[in-house]
């Protein structure tokens, strides 16, 4: 199962690394990253938790949690400023869980706030809005367990 949600938790940061998703003026720090990836991760969570066990997708969330806390302490960060920086993360998640939840229901202003909230960018905001369409249309066309074999070049 660990090996599942590796594979998981890779494709997801394939996606986030795509430097389409960044500023070329802007320096892109581990924290533009982590929130481009958790943007990734809510809208997986949003298409996939409906179709798959709870447990399963409880255990899912608690391995990729805790490898950004591996990546924090990587970074160098102490014991207590890793829990501090893991709450913020957390309540992070779920303010952005809550946003792909209504994604469909938004109109183009509050999406274009949803982005402006988390992002430090120079990027027209349309940008990320069009690109979460394509994201969200790519994840219903494929199913879960295309993403727990290997790591894939996505295309969408």
């Amino acid at each position: 199962m660990n090996n599942k949600f590796l594979n998981i938790y890779n494709n997801l940061i394939k996606l986030t690394r795509n430097k389409l998703l960044y500023n070329k003026s802007n320096n892109e720090s581990f924290s533009d990253r982590l929130i481009i990836f958790l943007f990734h991760f809510a809208f997986f969570i949003k298409i996939y938790k409906n179709k798959n066990n709870k447990e399963e997708f409880q255990s899912l969330y608690d391995f990729v949690f805790k490898q950004i806390e591996l990546s924090i302490r990587e970074i160098g960060y102490g014991d207590v400023s890793v829990n501090k920086k893991m709450k913020d993360y957390v309540n992070l998640m779920y303010s952005v869980i809550d946003k792909a939840e209504l994604w469909e229901k938004l109109d183009s202003n509050k999406k274009t706030d949803f982005f402006s909230d988390y992002l430090d960018s120079n990027k027209e905001n349309t940008f990320y809005i069009d690109y979460f369409d394509k994201y969200l249309v790519y994840l219903t066309k494929n199913s879960f367990n295309y993403f727990t074999k290997v790591v894939i070049s996505h295309k969408f």
